[in-house]
């Protein structure tokens, strides 16, 4: 489960577990987490619980969100990650101490008289009843996804790491989940929905087999 750490000027103001789907911020009294100041908007951001992942977004505030000096719209947070808004600082913490690390951003190349696009990608590796998954990214199976159309197709993606994203920022983002019981694609970003063979993502995750 993770927490946020509210502090200003190196000095903690609150701490706040997050429990629910939707954590809202910003100075209006309403939000789960308020912050008094002139430099939040009235409904700043909101953090997002997908399974086990936290996506924070900004809800076009005027300051802006920024996450290790980084300005987002919309981003995975990281055990560690520190989140600025105006003076405050958020420091994001897994209390497991798990770090969920984004691996990278898989561009899709441009098609002449093609609406941009996500790539397609397919699992080059899977699990079977045996696999004995143990503690979380350890004992589960090696696996990896294929581009399989746009600049980089045919190119495999080891997935090492415990969240791997894939996408192109603005258009459609995914999540790859690294869990004991095996993997999760999530729907991060987008309007249009990802598809799983062939399917179009109905919930907020699937297993993948």
């Amino acid at each position: 489960m993770g927490k946020l750490v509210v502090s200003l000027d190196g000095v903690v103001i609150k701490e706040v577990q997050i429990t629910k789907d939707k954590t809202t911020l910003g100075r209006r009294p309403y939000n789960d987490i308020v912050i008094d100041n002139l430099a939040v908007s009235g409904e700043h951001a909101v953090l997002q619980m997908v399974g086990a992942d936290v996506f924070i977004e900004d809800l076009n505030s005027t300051n802006g969100t920024y996450i290790n000096g980084k300005a987002v719209k919309k981003q995975l947070l990281t055990h560690n990650d520190t989140v600025e808004i105006g003076k405050y600082k958020i420091k994001y913490l897994v209390e497991d101490g798990t770090d969920y690390e984004k691996t990278m951003i898989m561009k899709p190349g441009t098609q002449p008289n093609a609406p941009p696009s996500a790539p397609a990608y397919a699992p080059t590796g899977g699990y079977g009843s045996n696999s004995g998954f143990g503690t979380l990214g350890s004992s589960v199976v090696p696996a990896s996804i294929r581009v399989l159309n746009g600049a980089a197709a045919g190119r495999e993606v080891n997935l090492t790491k415990v969240v791997t994203t894939v996408g192109k920022p603005g258009v459609q983002v995914a999540s790859i989940t690294k869990r004991p019981g095996g993997y999760v694609f999530a729907h991060v970003e987008g309007a249009a929905r990802p598809t799983v063979n062939g399917h179009p993502l109905t919930g907020e995750t699937v297993q993948l087999k």
